[in-house]
């Protein structure tokens, strides 16, 4: 059961593919080491928010993953999260696709929402991660939000 967990997010644009592009934005990111297994966005009762830490080198890091990838076209994803007012558990919304910032954001918002209405929770205080950003014709773009939850 993880303990600590972070948020990074991160960007780029590239010439060559977007799978360069998305090993770019990861790198930005600080994540670019590790191995990522997409995880499902409940954080553990006791999970604690921390500053990012190292992590050696191909190691499985588990994740929740917001991605985007796009041509010639603003991009955006993003993350928000919060704890039960109660402290047992959180949970961890994604958004990510063609749209600008606010429009993210607004959906981060409608989701976690409904993510608590439906599990009857209340929760503390909301933190969003966005990342967004206009890709030129000519190249890949991705941004990612990640959340890293640490052993």
């Amino acid at each position: 059961m993880p303990k600590a967990f972070f948020v990074t997010g991160g960007k780029a644009v590239s010439n060559v593919s977007s799978l360069n592009t998305f090993d770019l934005a990861l790198k930005n990111a600080g994540i670019a080491q590790c191995n990522l297994v997409k995880v499902s966005s409940i954080i553990p009762p006791n999970c604690k928010e921390t500053r990012m830490k190292p992590i050696p080198a191909g190691t499985i890091t588990h994740a929740v993953i917001s991605k985007a990838e796009g041509t010639g076209e603003t991009i955006s994803a993003g993350l928000a999260w919060a704890v039960e007012k109660k402290g047992s558990y959180g949970v961890v919304a994604e958004a990510y696709g063609i749209m600008n910032q606010a429009t993210t954001k607004k959906k981060l918002k409608n989701r976690i929402n409904e993510m608590a209405k439906i599990r009857g929770i209340e929760l503390s205080e909301v933190k969003y991660r966005i990342e967004t950003l206009d890709v030129p014709e000519d190249s890949y773009g991705c941004v990612v939000a990640v959340l890293i939850y640490l052993p």
